[in-house]
């Protein structure tokens, strides 16, 4: 775990450590504000990982032991003599005999919730589910009980403890055996829901949601809106390897662009894969040292085997939109679930705004990035469950409702998608439903306008 968590923080303070010697060089205002978003991104990614709330847990059992022999000579004597020492050793023998199994029945459950998820919904909602922060929690709670039992247990063989001075290990003790009966209730509350199609596709609305709202009132990632063509008389920083992009430190990179006199502009986004030499970013202006802002660059475009959430709402839409069409498989035949999966993106999409139109000024006045396209977003959403389920006129009839909604957006870019996407729809429903009607209660749902066309 030590080693994990060592290769963890290494690789993403890899990515941190030309901000800070950037920083560092440049100095002012604008660096000095954003410096804590950069490592914000780093926090929450460490937060999100099991065995770091699991060491965090172990060093607060050793903690509160080492406090307890802190606060064992304040406690008066009359209280010392009410506590046996036995009693001590029997309460932390149970936590140490009990959390032994009940960790080794949660991973279980855990890792045959983790597998079944993949298997019936997408494999892609697997790493959400693994960032339950209920079953982390849990999980680092009953292994930071056991290791308070250990040490203590330890502690007590080898005489630091003696029975006239266990009061206050002894109340400790109750107070982690409360700790982990609290835990323990919540964790069967949980376990009701985990793994099951509800919570799973509640979860990545829910971070997609988070996602997309971060995304909006940030818009193009605090850089500058560029949807032109590329500038004239820049030369390109190609990437180092191959993956996807899983995060853009525009923070960071505004650092980097200002050090070098330099503006940035990013030709991928946040999601897209891209291969070794495959140009990133286009450069204007003739840097001091051209090596090192490449060099800079290639650190601060975080790459990785798989798309994640952060930064990406796209990615939950695709998310929930391969659950629908799994859900419209024929082995499984759950039209119901795909038109949940309908509405939610409907919620997720109506959250829209364009980012080029907003008053909010960008911080990172070096760097430029391309807004999210509104035709890209309802592709993502609505194109494959279209496809997937064509002859279902339950599906196709939900179709055109959620796309007539989006056809009453205020953003017209949106809206304009929307339409095209109900055009298509419809196209498809008349090509593969036989049944005339079927096809006439897809159109009565349908748009008026495009009913008559």
């Amino acid at each position: 775990m030590a080693r994990q968590l060592r290769h963890l923080v290494s690789q993403r303070v890899k990515g941190l450590w030309p901000l800070c010697m950037q920083l560092a060089s440049f100095g002012g205002m604008n660096s000095l504000r954003s410096l804590p978003a950069s490592f914000f991104h780093l926090l929450r990614d460490l937060s999100r990982r099991l065995s770091v709330r699991v060491a965090l847990m172990g060093l607060l059992a050793i903690l509160s032991l080492s406090l307890t022999q802190w606060l064992e000579p304040m406690v008066p004597p009359v209280m010392t003599s009410m506590v046996a020492g036995a009693s001590v050793d029997r309460l932390l023998d149970i936590i140490a005999n009990a959390m032994l199994a009940v960790t080794l029945f949660s991973l279980t459950v855990m890792v045959s919730v983790y597998r079944s998820s993949s298997t019936q919904w997408t494999p892609r909602v697997h790493q959400l589910i693994m960032q339950d922060a209920v079953t982390q929690n849990t999980l680092a709670a009953f292994i930071g009980a056991y290791v308070f039992a250990l040490v203590a247990i330890i502690m007590r063989e080898i005489g630091l403890y003696s029975d006239q001075s266990a009061a206050v290990l002894f109340w400790t003790t109750v107070c982690v055996l409360a700790f982990v009966v609290w835990s323990l209730i919540r964790w069967t509350l949980h376990l009701q829901t985990l793994g099951s199609l509800i919570d799973t596709t509640r979860q990545v609305e829910q971070i997609t949601s988070v996602q997309f709202r971060e995304r909006l009132d940030t818009p193009c990632l605090g850089a500058c809106p560029w949807d032109g063509d590329v500038p004239d008389n820049s030369w390109v920083i190609t990437a180092k390897t191959s993956g996807y992009v899983t995060l853009v430190q525009a923070e960071a990179l505004q650092i980097v662009a200002a050090r070098h006199g330099v503006h940035l502009f990013l030709l991928v986004s946040v999601g897209s894969v891209v291969f070794l030499n495959a140009p990133v970013l286009r450069v204007t202006g003739t840097p001091k040292d051209k090596e090192a802002l490449c060099s800079d660059v290639a650190k601060l475009l975080v790459l990785g085997d798989v798309r994640t959430y952060d930064q990406d709402p796209r990615f939950g839409l695709l998310v929930m939109s391969e659950i629908g069409c799994k859900a419209l498989s024929p082995g499984i035949n759950d039209p119901g679930t795909a038109i949940d999966v309908l509405n939610r993106t409907t919620r997720i999409l109506s959250l829209y705004k364009d980012e080029t139109k907003g008053d909010a000024q960008p911080v990172c006045n070096r760097l430029h990035v391309r807004p999210l396209d509104p035709v890209d977003l309802i592709e993502d959403g609505f194109a494959a469950i279209s496809r997937d389920g064509t002859a279902s006129v339950e599906v196709q009839a939900r179709l055109q409702r959620a796309l007539g909604a989006l056809m009453h957006h205020p953003d017209p870019g949106l809206a304009d998608a929307a339409r095209d996407m109900a055009r298509i729809c419809l196209e498809r429903a008349q090509h593969a439903m036989t049944f005339e009607r079927d096809m006439m209660r897809v159109l009565s749902k349908a748009p008026k306008d495009l009913q008559k066309s």
